[in-house]
């Protein structure tokens, strides 16, 4: 009788999940490293979430990344929440400890910011204010780390008003929430431009936003990446924009999650990049 190790296991939760791109990206950083490993997606229905979750361990996960609905609803069942995870209200990255505890941690916002920082090296945050569209929880992400890196003001807008009014309760005096009718205002002397909505997505209609005063050289980003390069990147970039897509930050996002379950830190570089569009 033989004494196997346990391989490692993690994976990602959503409820849909067959789209998620994250098991290409684990699995293409296990086979890079040589690491004994597997990343599982898992369809789990939110009335299953809870008993999901506390069998997971018990079943090799080391920990799993969470995708919607779930994101909200996995605070209520952790037992360690950290401090960016709290403050955004939702969490993106589970840990399963050796003590038996479920550990939230969110690394939206970090993903976020080194997207920017590797594709727009130039970008100064503190250099004026960030326009940003959608009130979801990516834009709490979003408008944390914006906060952090030293962005002087935020300036919000949501289709429905209510969701960015209570953004600005949560984050402050930075946060000045506009009507979504007042984009080019919005747009005018900003810094940075970000679309956190779904709008432009590969099955959803376009973000349509008046652009005549943006600025030759606005950094502008859109969290969206099927397709890579939304009609909204198009247009900001026939502009002068600088931009960004979104694929960068769901391969940054992931890469502290990878380094906790499986033990190395995973670079992301252009051949992560090619693997994960290849998928």
């Amino acid at each position: 009788m033989t004494n196997h190790p346990r391989i490692p296991l993690a994976g990602v939760i959503g409820s849909p999940i067959a789209h998620s791109r994250s098991p290409a990206l684990h699995g293409y950083w296990l086979k890079r490293y040589g690491i004994k490993g597997h990343y599982i997606p898992l369809d789990i229905a939110q009335s299953d979430l809870a008993e999901a979750l506390r069998m997971m361990p018990r079943m090799g996960f080391v920990g799993c990344n969470v995708t919607i609905p779930h994101k909200e609803a996995v605070l209520q069942i952790a037992d360690v929440i950290t401090d960016r995870a709290a403050l955004i209200g939702a969490a993106n990255t589970l840990i399963f400890r050796k003590d038996g505890k479920i550990q939230a941690d969110n690394t939206d916002g970090s993903g976020f910011i080194a997207n920017l920082r590797q594709h727009a090296p130039q970008w100064q945050p503190a250099s004026g204010p960030a326009a940003v569209f959608g009130a979801g929880g990516a834009a709490r992400a979003v408008i944390a780390a914006l906060i952090e890196v030293g962005v002087p003001e935020i300036r919000l807008a949501n289709r429905t008003r209510a969701r960015a009014d209570a953004l600005r309760s949560d984050f402050g005096a930075k946060v000045r929430v506009h009507e979504w009718v007042q984009a080019e205002d919005m747009i005018d002397g900003a810094a940075t431009v970000v679309n956190t909505t779904a709008l432009g997505m590969t099955g959803k209609p376009d973000l349509v936003l008046p652009l005549g005063t943006l600025a030759a050289g606005t950094l502008v980003t859109d969290l969206v990446y099927t397709p890579l390069k939304t009609q909204f990147l198009i247009e900001a970039e026939a502009r002068g924009a600088t931009i960004v897509d979104g694929l960068g930050m769901l391969l940054h996002q992931a890469a502290p999650g990878f380094e906790r379950w499986f033990g190395h830190r995973p670079e992301v570089d252009e051949a992560t990049r090619a693997a994960v569009l290849s998928a």
